[in-house]
């Protein structure tokens, strides 16, 4: 199976990868409302794991100084994650992503907004260029919203995914543990709990 080539996600090299998408129809009439509601759901990056349920990992959204802010995202921040399970020993127990790009696109008939993030340093600790998450630096996560006249979708698409050996000997065993599963869909699974959960509001 290749990856979908979609506009604005980057063009996958090497790796693992993953298309992750849920989609849900809605009557025309609602579709501009209910879109409204999946974005607010979308930017509040906060609240996502709300969302998802306990099982979910925890994002938190920094701005690009490493203050932790209550606002949409914004191109330069960074979101750090607390996934289940032991973290990153060097980052404090924690990955990092940064949000290298945010688009919009739009025509007569569709709508979307894409994230894309990619593995990051802790900004917390200004001296590390240590790259503080199981995914190596040229990995990336795209996602998704989007909306055409009869149905609403959300989206994550993974992309260059590679296990970071850039890391402490305990860190590198630990990204593997992590990565390599999620390079053979693990993380496809918690994925689509995102985009599900992101579309369950009425």
């Amino acid at each position: 199976m290749k990856p979908k080539q979609i506009k604005g996600v980057p063009r996958q090299k090497s790796g693992g990868f993953h298309d992750t998408e849920s989609k849900k129809q809605f009557d025309q009439a609602l579709i501009p409302l209910k879109f409204e509601i999946l974005k607010n759901r979308f930017f509040s990056i906060n609240k996502w794991k709300s969302y998802c349920g306990e099982a979910f990992a925890a994002f938190k959204l920094y701005d690009s100084e490493a203050n932790p802010v209550e606002r949409e995202p914004q191109k330069g921040d960074f979101i750090r994650i607390n996934i289940p399970g032991p973290g990153e020993t060097e980052a404090k127990g924690y990955d990092w992503v940064e949000i290298t790009d945010l688009c919009y696109y739009q025509d007569n008939i569709s709508e979307s907004i894409l994230i894309t993030c990619k593995p990051s340093r802790n900004p917390e600790n200004k001296k590390s260029r240590h790259i503080a998450h199981f995914y190596s630096s040229g990995a990336t996560s795209t996602f998704i919203i989007h909306k055409n006249p009869d149905h609403l979708k959300a989206a994550v698409y993974g992309r260059n995914e590679k296990p970071n050996f850039n890391a402490k000997f305990l860190d590198i065993i630990r990204n593997l543990f992590i990565a390599i599963p999620g390079m053979f869909g693990v993380a496809k699974i918690q994925w689509k709990q995102l985009t599900d959960s992101l579309l369950d509001f009425d």
